[in-house]
């Protein structure tokens, strides 16, 4: 099984794998093992629920078996995450994207968790070889392979907690949908209140005075993406992108002018509000 990409070409999320691992110690371990990916001895890699299984290449007639898995979360860890996944909408939409938010590790440390390994003791791996230290370099190929399989599909780390990518976006979509009919129903509490209290004046609900200045706070939003980041990167093909035309420079462009005309409407915003 060849790797599907780089070292320098992998998404943040996959480096992170990486990273995480050789700072267990385990750098030169897996350096060697790198070598065992690049010469193709991964025959297979396969995922069984929050377990993987893998058949490497030794220098044995017959390939070893591997075997990993991460400490699942419970029921009750995976709901208070979801609930913390739930709560910015960058999130859905990213990961509805196929893609990995970059500050997504805030909502498992929110509960006390963490998506990525904390200690080696987090991973479970075994191996038939008769290399008694763990990770060998067969254990250690499967590493470094799940990093590429990371960068193609995110959700496969969310399974190894545990979640299957289809029972992420259910529990996202029921808290989302939950949500917006509770909203719903605070939105119209004339209904309910007219019943009780027929004598109430038909415009009761409405302030047509001047709000109070310290009412209104105008600030920077929380964060620095714009709905360039929510759509992704812009959907050309190959033919669309020959020639002077660059859709990273296009993408770059769009970006600092979003940077731009939300820097202008804050300070119109503030100049108006000193104008009152």
């Amino acid at each position: 099984m060849e790797p599907t990409q780089s070292i320098a070409e992998r998404e943040w999320w996959a480096q992170r794998w990486i990273d995480v691992l050789e700072s267990f110690g385990w750098r030169r371990r897996l350096e060697r093992a790198r070598n065992y990916v690049r010469e193709g001895r991964v025959l297979n890699l396969a995922f069984q629920g929050a377990k993987v299984k893998a058949q490497v290449q030794g220098t044995a007639d017959e390939p070893y078996n591997v075997s990993l898995g991460l400490d699942a979360f419970t029921e009750e860890q995976w709901s208070y995450v979801v609930e913390e996944l739930s709560q910015r909408a960058i999130y859905s939409a990213k990961l509805l994207a196929g893609e990995m938010p970059q500050s997504i590790e805030d909502a498992f440390t929110a509960s006390g968790l963490s998506l990525f390994p904390f200690s080696k003791f987090d991973i479970h791996s075994d191996c038939d070889c008769p290399d008694p230290v763990n990770p060998c370099k067969h254990i250690g190929a499967v590493y470094y392979l799940l990093g590429d399989a990371f960068s193609q599909d995110p959700f496969i780390l969310f399974e190894l907690r545990g979640r299957t990518k289809q029972q992420i976006i259910d529990a996202l979509r029921q808290l989302r949908t939950v949500s917006e009919s509770e909203g719903s129903l605070e939105a119209q509490p004339s209904l309910e209140v007219s019943d009780r209290f027929p004598n109430l004046r038909a415009n009761f609900w409405n302030y047509d005075h001047q709000l109070d200045p310290s009412l209104v706070v105008i600030a920077p939003p929380p964060t620095s993406e714009t709905v360039l980041d929510l759509l992704g990167p812009l959907p050309l093909d190959a033919a669309a992108t020959t020639g002077s035309f660059d859709p990273q420079r296009v993408q770059d462009t769009l970006r600092q002018v979003y940077q731009r005309v939300n820097l202008q409407s804050l300070m119109a915003a503030m100049m108006s509000r000193e104008a009152e």
